[in-house]
């Protein structure tokens, strides 16, 4: 890039397009490059510029900078929102600030070696795809982005640019799930027949109308850069930092936010690719004849999934998803004093429930909490009685050593450490699987105007909604819906103007 390049900003629907080609091959940053940084080579220490920097962005820098091993340097922060930017700006005085992500990739690319990113869903794939294009490893959390489309072109991109790629699952690393791995493979389940999936979620409002009225942006937030790939609307109050997850212009809802750490033991442990149908239901108060009561802008209340897979044993397998308040039956196994969701969840942290697991074989049951952590066998008394031998290695750390996996691994190189949440194989796949759940619950508000002579009120206008109801064949390879074609329009979205779509 020229010096006259290097002073003024290229277009940015252009920049990734312009600079992909010359700089994917980069890898660990010389240490000519940085300076004032503190590094001592560049073999030792991993330079990293994470986007967004409060809530889940704190948490995961925290993460990185707590490897044993000491080889991280925030080299790079970036936020819309000075409200969670500062206090990370004072934690890490030398790091490199930008509130724009793209001026920082310009400006910056040869000074860092990796990218995290935790930001509101609909820009995850903009921003990965970005950081891809220019050789960074990437740690992007889940979901791995807002449609099918975008999950696919990240998956693909990770094995074209060779880089080191983990989605924030950090269940997927954990101590449990390779326990539950020795209890399926003992046979101490016999074959699953029944997976049910859970959460507490939504915790944010969902179920509602976008408020007409407008609220005044926060001086510290820039809007349109926050906006990103999402259409123009209308700032509202209290939108973040939380409530975004449940508007589908911005959010993946309680699915989104939970399944990738709920289905994923089962999608790993069983390695069941894609689903072939899917069926369910979601809250509603519209029947069809009044007019309000449809909410197409945000996710319903609560939910309930159906997803049946072919296993690599020629068998059927069902895998149930609820959420909003709904839970599956209660186990005949557990006491009846026992709290369900405390015992399941998480048996060692009591109140503590997010999500649970259920495993139900044709010998027994085991459950977890989400990604995986605290598993038990049902009825409780066969923990005391069960005892399996460790067969596979633990990652170093449990949930954290998610994180300081993937830094050995961009440390490393392309292809050489193993990762326990790889794009290619598993987060990709695992994602567009949770993100196809979505597509049937926004196909749900799909409707058609009808006439409808009712015996009190007379002729009326009316709507069916052709979408629910049904059970839905996936072509999860073609990533189509072959019996509803107009659930396919959620697959992918139109960007905002002035963002241009993703291509590889």
């Amino acid at each position: 890039m020229d010096t006259t390049t290097e002073k003024k900003l290229t277009n940015r629907r252009d920049f990734v397009r312009q600079t992909s080609s010359a700089l994917f091959g980069l890898t660990i940053v010389p240490s000519t490059v940085i300076s004032g940084l503190g590094h001592v080579a560049p073999s030792d220490k991993l330079h990293l510029a994470a986007i967004g920097c409060g809530g889940e962005g704190a948490a995961d820098i925290d993460a990185h900078i707590k490897t044993p091993k000491k080889n991280v340097v925030i080299s790079h922060l970036c936020d819309v929102d000075d409200r969670m930017a500062n206090p990370m700006r004072k934690r890490f005085p030398k790091a490199h600030f930008f509130h724009d992500w793209r001026e920082m990739f310009e400006k910056e690319h040869k000074s860092f070696d990796a990218v995290t990113v935790a930001i509101p869903d609909h820009n995850h794939a903009i921003v990965g795809l970005g950081a891809m294009q220019l050789g960074k490893h990437l740690y992007l959390q889940k979901p791995l982005a807002h449609d099918i489309h975008e999950v696919r072109i990240l998956t693909e991109a990770s094995k074209k640019y060779k880089i080191v790629a983990q989605m924030g699952d950090q269940g997927a690393s954990s101590e449990g799930l390779q326990t539950l791995r020795e209890w399926i493979e003992a046979g101490i389940l016999g074959d699953i027949e029944k997976v049910y999936c859970w959460t507490d979620r939504p915790v944010w409002p969902q179920g509602i109308a976008w408020p007409k009225k407008a609220a005044k942006i926060p001086k510290e937030l820039r809007w349109d850069l926050w906006l990103g790939t999402a259409k123009n609307v209308n700032y509202i109050d209290n939108l973040v930092p939380f409530n975004w997850r449940g508007w589908w212009d911005f959010g993946t809802g309680a699915l989104g936010d939970m399944g990738c750490h709920i289905i994923g033991p089962p999608f790993k442990l069983l390695e069941l690719g894609y689903p072939t149908e899917v069926s369910g239901s979601a809250s509603t108060v519209y029947n069809g004849i009044f007019k309000e009561g449809i909410y197409p802008e945000s996710g319903p209340v609560s939910s309930s999934l159906k997803f049946t897979y072919e296993q690599k044993n020629g068998k059927k397998l069902e895998l149930y998803w609820m959420d909003g308040g709904i839970t599956p039956e209660r186990p005949i196994e557990l006491d009846s004093k026992e709290n369900m969701n405390d015992v399941m969840g998480d048996f060692t942290k009591l109140n503590d429930f997010e999500g649970a697991t259920l495993f139900v074989g044709t010998k027994g049951k085991a459950a977890c909490g989400w990604g995986g952590r605290s598993p038990i066998l049902l009825p409780l008394s066969r923990n005391e009685e069960v005892h399996v031998p460790k067969k596979y290695p633990r990652v170093v750390g449990d949930m954290d050593g998610h994180y300081w996996q993937w830094i050995d691994a961009c440390i490393a190189g392309y292809g050489k450490n193993e990762l326990s949440s790889p794009f290619e194989g598993y987060a990709g796949p695992l994602t567009e699987t949770v993100l196809m759940g979505n597509l049937i619950l926004r196909s749900f508000n799909i409707r058609q105007k009808v006439k409808r002579n009712d015996p009190v009120y007379g002729d009326m206008e009316a709507f069916t909604f052709p979408g629910r109801y049904i059970n839905y064949k996936w072509d999860g390879a073609n990533m189509r819906i072959t019996n509803f074609e107009a659930a396919n329009q959620f697959i992918k979205r139109e960007y905002r103007k002035g963002w241009n779509e993703l291509k590889l």
